[in-house]
C-alpha cells in the first residue's frame, strides 16, 4: 500500500491539507484546488487497488455516473484525474457530519427523520431518471451540513441501468446479455442495508434503493435495523425471510400511517413496494405537512381549533390542495322507502372506514362528517369547517334488487368535479361498486398531489391496497345490508336499539359466519351492552371476547377488531400492556381511523402519559373536529394534566356540539371549581340534565363551598338511590370530603364489582386526597396499574 499523502503534499493542481476518511473505495484528504481557490474533497484510490483493472473500473464508474448528475441533493464531481499512477476523483467538500454520526450522538426526531429521508429520496428520484441507481444508500453515505441540508455520497456502486422494454431486451445482442447476467449474479452493496434481490445476487432496478431508503428510515425511526443477523449469512437470511418487527414497538408515537409507510417501502416483493422515489416523496411530503398542521394546532388552546383550522385553510390554499384530505358526506336517500338511509349512510361510513386504510389519505371522520346531514351547507363551508381539499358526496336509489349509485368528487377551492359516475347494478354487484368508487377516489387524490394517475403501476398498486383495507367484509350482498342495518341502530346507543342492533348481526353471521368485521361489530355491541349495566358485566364482556377473537381468527389484519380487543382489555381485563399491544396493531392498519385513534389517546391518559395523549388527540381534532365525544375525552386528559383553561373549553366545546350531553356538564363544573370560582361551578353544575351525574357533582361542590348539610343529603340520596353500578363514583365524593375510610371502603367495592371507572382511577384529579396513604399503591397494583 502506498505511503499516505501529508499535508501540503500535492496531487495535481491539488494541495493536500489533512486526510478527512477512509473508505472501501479509498482515503478521503481535504484539499485546495490551486486554480479555482476552493476546497475539495479528494477520494484517492491506492496504487496496489489501482493496479486491480477490475476496482478501478468500479472507481472511473463513480466518477462517470456521478458526474452526470445535477443535484442540490447530490454531491458534486469536479474532476476525475491521475498524476503519476495516482488516480483520484475530485468532488465539492461538505462540512457536517454523516447521519450515522447524527444518529450516534441521539435520537433524530421524526420531523428531522421526514425531512433528512424526503431529500435523499429526492436525489434519488434524479438519478433513477439519469438511468443511475445508488446501490449503496446507508447512513455513512448520507452528509448532512451545518443548516440542514442533505447530500447523497459514493456512487462508486452506481450502475447504469438501460432503459429497456421487455420486446427490445430480447433483440438485444448475446453479449449485452451475458453483461447483465454478469452483473446480476455479483452481490455488491453493504449488507445491512441491501434489498432481498440484491442480497440474491439478482438483477436490480431503482427499487432496490428505495428498500435501502427503507432501512435507512426504519432505523432513523426505531434506532435498531430491521434485519440482523450473528453473521452475513444470517444478516442475508433475514433481509430474504424476515419480517422487521412493527416500528411500534419501539415507539407508540410513531404515527401508524409513518409505520406503513415505511414498511411499504420494505415490501420484500418488489411489486408491492413503493415503485418510484417520486411515489414515496408523495408520501411522505402528504404526512409531513399533516403532522406541521397538528404540531401548529398544538402550539394553540383546543378552543382556538375552529378558528386555527379556518385560518389554515385561508392562509394556505396551496398546501392544503396539495394534501390528500376528503370528506365523505352520508349519500342522500332517493328512494321511495325512508328507512333506506340505513343503507346510504352504511355505504358511506364504509367507503370512510376504507380509505382510512389507504396510505397517504386523511379521511374526516364519521361524526363529522354527517353532522352535515339534512343541512343546506355549500361544499366551500364544509370544507373550510372540516379543513379537507376534496368532498365525495353521492345519492342512492334502491327499488328492489336493483340499486343506482351516483358519487361525485368535487375540489373544495373551486368546486370542480374531479370525478364523477353513475352505476345502476344489482345489490350483487355492490361490493364491486364500492371498490370501484374508492379506487376512482384513491387515484384522483393521489393525481392532485403527485401526477400518479399517468402510471397504469400506480392503478395496480391502488387495486392492491383497496383489496388490503376491505379485508374481512361479507361474502354475500344481503349479509352486509343486514350488517349495516344493525350499525345503524348501534349507532343510536339506547338499550332497545343496541339490542335490535345485536339480532341484525346474528342474523348477517347465520348467512356469513365467515364475515370478520361483522364479528368486530358483534363484539363491540355486546361491549356496549356490558358497559353500559344492561347486562351482567362478566357476561356482556365474555360474549364480546369471543365475538372479537372469532373475528380476528378469520381476519388477523381487521384493524376494527384489533381496536376492540383493546376496549375489551382496558374496560374489563385491566390488562394495560395488552391493550397497548392491541392499539399499536390497530394504529398500523388503519392510521388514519379516528376512533383507533381517540382509543389510543384515551388509553395514553389512563396510563398517565398526558403528552402522548394529547399529541394523539390533535390527530383526532384534525380529522374529527365535530365530535362531542372527542372534546370531552379532550377535557378529561387536560384536567388531569392540570390544564384547566383548556380543560374547561374543551368541556365546553362538547356542550356547544350536543348540548344535552350528559356528563359533560359534571364534570366542567369540577373544572369550574379547581380554578376557584365555586358559585359558576355550581350554577353549571345545576345545568347537568342527567339526574345522578349533577347530584354527584353538586355532592362534592356543596362540600367545597361550606355546605356541608347539603353535600350530607345529596350525598345519601345518591347511597340509597343509586349505589349499584357507581360505586366508583360515590368513592370520589368521599375522597374529595377528606373521608378516606369510606374513599377506600367504596373502591374496594367498585374492584369487586370491576366497575370500569377504576381505569381512570390512577390520573383521577379527586382521588388526590389519597395519595400520601399506603392504601392507594395497593389498589393501584391491584387494578393493575405499574406505580
Amino acid at each position: 500500500m502506498n505511503k499516505k499523502l501529508s499535508a501540503n503534499t500535492n496531487l495535481s493542481h491539488y494541495r493536500i491539507v489533512k486526510q478527512i476518511g477512509v473508505g472501501g473505495m479509498g482515503e478521503v484528504y481535504l484539499a485546495e484546488d490551486s486554480r479555482l481557490r476552493r476546497r475539495v474533497a479528494l477520494k484517492v484510490l491506492p496504487e496496489e487497488i489501482a493496479a486491480d483493472a477490475e476496482r478501478l473500473l468500479r472507481f472511473e464508474r463513480e466518477a462517470h455516473a456521478a458526474s452526470a448528475l445535477n443535484h442540490p441533493n447530490i454531491l458534486t464531481i469536479f474532476e476525475f484525474g491521475n498524476d503519476k499512477g495516482v488516480h483520484f476523483l475530485a468532488s465539492e467538500f461538505v462540512e457536517g457530519k454523516t447521519l450515522r454520526e447524527m444518529m450516534v450522538a441521539g435520537r433524530v426526531e421524526i420531523a428531522d427523520a421526514l425531512k433528512i429521508v424526503i431529500q435523499v429520496a429526492s436525489a434519488l428520484q434524479a438519478a433513477h431518471a439519469a438511468g443511475i441507481i445508488h446501490r449503496d444508500i446507508k447512513p455513512e453515505n448520507v452528509m448532512i451540513r451545518a443548516d440542514g441540508y442533505v447530500k447523497v455520497l459514493d456512487f462508486g456502486l452506481a450502475k447504469i441501468v438501460e432503459q429497456l422494454s421487455a420486446n427490445s431486451w430480447t433483440s438485444e445482442s448475446a453479449e449485452t446479455r451475458t453483461h447483465f447476467q454478469t452483473q446480476a449474479g455479483s452481490v455488491m452493496g453493504t449488507a445491512a442495508y441491501m434489498s432481498p434481490e440484491q442480497a440474491r445476487g439478482k438483477r436490480v432496478d431503482n427499487r432496490t434503493d428505495i428498500f435501502s431508503l427503507g432501512i435507512v428510515l426504519y432505523e432513523l425511526l426505531t434506532s435498531r435495523l430491521p434485519f440482523m443477523g450473528e453473521t452475513v449469512n444470517h444478516l442475508i437470511v433475514s433481509i430474504i425471510d424476515k419480517e422487521p418487527l412493527p416500528i411500534s414497538t419501539a415507539d407508540f408515537q410513531i404515527p401508524g400511517e409513518l409505520e406503513k409507510i415505511t414498511l411499504r417501502a420494505l415490501a420484500k416483493n418488489t411489486d408491492r413496494r413503493y415503485q418510484t422515489a417520486a411515489e414515496l416523496i408523495g408520501d411522505l411530503k402528504a404526512l409531513r405537512k399533516r403532522l406541521e398542521f397538528e404540531a401548529e394546532l398544538k402550539r394553540t388552546s383546543p378552543t382556538d381549533a375552529d378558528k386555527i383550522t379556518h385560518k389554515f385553510t385561508a392562509d394556505t390554499t396551496e398546501r392544503i390542495e396539495k394534501c390528500n384530505t376528503i370528506a365523505v358526506l352520508p349519500f342522500v336517500n332517493m328512494s321511495r322507502n325512508e328507512d333506506g338511509d340505513y343503507f346510504s349512510d352504511g355505504l358511506a361510513e364504509e367507503l370512510i372506514n376504507v380509505l382510512s386504510k389507504i396510505r397517504g389519505l386523511q379521511v374526516a371522520a364519521r361524526t363529522s362528517t354527517f353532522s352535515f346531514k339534512g343541512k343546506q351547507a355549500t361544499i366551500a363551508e364544509i370544507g373550510r369547517v372540516l379543513n379537507v381539499a376534496s368532498v365525495l358526496e353521492g345519492s342512492v336509489r334502491i327499488a328492489g334488487n336493483r340499486v343506482r349509485i351516483s358519487v361525485q368528487l368535487v375540489k373544495v377551492a373551486d368546486g370542480y368535479h374531479l370525478w364523477s359516475e353513475t352505476y345502476d347494478r344489482t345489490m350483487d354487484d355492490i361490493f364491486a361498486v364500492q371498490d370501484d368508487i374508492a379506487q376512482s377516489v384513491v387515484e384522483k387524490l393521489r393525481a392532485m398531489l403527485i401526477g400518479e394517475n399517468a402510471r397504469t403501476d400506480a392503478s395496480g398498486q391502488i387495486m392492491f391496497e383497496v383489496a388490503e383495507a376491505v379485508k374481512g367484509r361479507a361474502a354475500n350482498a344481503e349479509a352486509q345490508r343486514l350488517m349495516l342495518l344493525g350499525r345503524h341502530f348501534l349507532d343510536r346507543t339506547t338499550r332497545e336499539d343496541t339490542a335490535k342492533a345485536i339480532v341484525y348481526f346474528r342474523e348477517a353471521l347465520d348467512m356469513d359466519e365467515g364475515y370478520a368485521l361483522c364479528w368486530a361489530e358483534l363484539g363491540r355491541a355486546y361491549s356496549i351492552e356490558a358497559g353500559r349495566g344492561w347486562i351482567p358485566v362478566a357476561e356482556g364482556f365474555d360474549l364480546s371476547r369471543e365475538a372479537t377473537m372469532r373475528s380476528l381468527s378469520l381476519e388477523p389484519k381487521l384493524a376494527e377488531a384489533h381496536a376492540q380487543l383493546g376496549r375489551i382489555q382496558i374496560a374489563h381485563d385491566w390488562d394495560f400492556r395488552g391493550a397497548e399491544s392491541s392499539y399499536r396493531k390497530a394504529l398500523s392498519l388503519a392510521p388514519g381511523s379516528s376512533s383507533v385513534l381517540d382509543g389510543a389517546a384515551l388509553l395514553a391518559y389512563k396510563l398517565g402519559r398526558f403528552d402522548e395523549a394529547l399529541e394523539l388527540n390533535l390527530r383526532v381534532l384534525v380529522q374529527d373536529p365535530l365530535s362531542a365525544a372527542f372534546w370531552h375525552n379532550l377535557g378529561l386528559t387536560c384536567h388531569a394534566a392540570g390544564q384547566l383553561a383548556d380543560s374547561e373549553k374543551a368541556f365546553e366545546k362538547a356542550l356547544e356540539l350536543v348540548p344535552q350531553r350528559f356528563v359533560s356538564g359534571a364534570l366542567l363544573a369540577l373544572v369550574i371549581m379547581d380554578q376557584q370560582r365555586i358559585e359558576d361551578a355550581l350554577a353549571q353544575a345545576m345545568r347537568e340534565p342527567d339526574e345522578f351525574w349533577r347530584l354527584w357533582s353538586l355532592a362534592i361542590l356543596y362540600y367545597a363551598a361550606g355546605q356541608k348539610a347539603d353535600s350530607d343529603e345529596t350525598l345519601l340520596t345518591l347511597t340509597e338511590n343509586h349505589a349499584d353500578g357507581n360505586a366508583y363514583q360515590i368513592a370520589e365524593i368521599h375522597s374529595m370530603r377528606g373521608e378516606t375510610d369510606a374513599a377506600f371502603d367504596w373502591l374496594e367495592r367498585a374492584y369487586q364489582e370491576r366497575d370500569a371507572g377504576m381505569t381512570h382511577a390512577k390520573v383521577n384529579p379527586r382521588f388526590r386526597p389519597l395519595y400520601g396513604d399506603p392504601r392507594w399503591a395497593v389498589i393501584l397494583e391491584k387494578i393493575g396499574f405499574e406505580l
